[in-house]
């Protein structure tokens, strides 16, 4: 299969659902990506929502109400049932229309919004699914091109001095306030951008987990341009 991500030593490239779901995360691998080259016209979709806030949850009700051409309407098949595919199987998919996320800059020195670089963590064995219909898409970077933030030394010791407390309680500290899980790119680091199209699978840190938890961020978003994101 010819693509970009073929030989990226982070990510398996996969053609179907089922194989998506089934294959298993190993060794450096903890992207899995669906490839496809999707027909239809997904801006059309964009173009015909109503954003109510900076994000707005679309449901499968709301894509069916809209009045749409021939290449919509192809777009709207496709969404409709990646939602079908991944509910199905259990999981419980969010369509988003993104104007912008929430940004976080109370700090200055360490920022915990999904612009920076981050990993999920789940108490419980999951994934991460998402796919950008339209619209920036997402971005990765292998776990050795990047660095724990809470391990920066000049970061470190301002995180402490927020911390204030007992040193025996600081690493509870950054667990409860998320810092842990952000990460800043080491210098001539490679990110790979996810593209729009392709549906995948991302690795969670959680207990079972038998591979580093993907580490990605959200895109900064093309201007004027909203964009579609399929997110569980």
């Amino acid at each position: 299969m010819n693509n970009t991500f073929s030989g990226h030593h982070q990510i398996d490239v996969v053609s179907s659902f089922s194989e998506l779901v089934n294959t298993q995360f190993h060794g450096t691998v903890n992207a899995i990506c669906w490839h496809r080259n999707l027909a239809g016209d997904f801006k059309e979709i964009v173009s015909n929502l109503q954003l109510k806030d900076n994000i707005t949850v679309v449901s499968a009700k709301d894509l069916l109400a809209l009045q749409l051409s021939d290449e919509g309407n192809l777009a709207r098949e496709t969404i409709l049932k990646d939602l079908e595919l991944l509910t199905d199987w259990g999981a419980s998919p969010v369509l988003n229309l993104l104007k912008c996320y929430e940004r976080d800059e109370e700090l200055g020195f360490i920022s915990t919004d999904v612009y920076s670089y981050h990993v999920d963590r789940s108490p419980i064995g999951t994934d991460t699914f998402l796919c950008t219909y339209h619209g920036a898409a997402s971005d990765i970077i292998p776990n050795d091109q990047a660095e724990q933030k809470i391990l920066v030394p000049e970061i470190r010791e301002q995180l402490k001095q927020l911390h204030g407390g007992p040193e025996e309680e600081f690493e509870d500290f950054l667990k409860d306030y998320f810092f842990d899980l952000h990460y800043q790119p080491k210098p001539g680091a490679e990110p790979v951008n996810l593209e729009t199209g392709h549906l995948w699978r991302i690795a969670v840190d959680h207990p079972e987990q038998q591979v580093l938890p993907c580490v990605h961020r959200a895109p900064v978003e093309n201007d004027g341009e909203y964009r579609l994101l399929l997110i569980c």
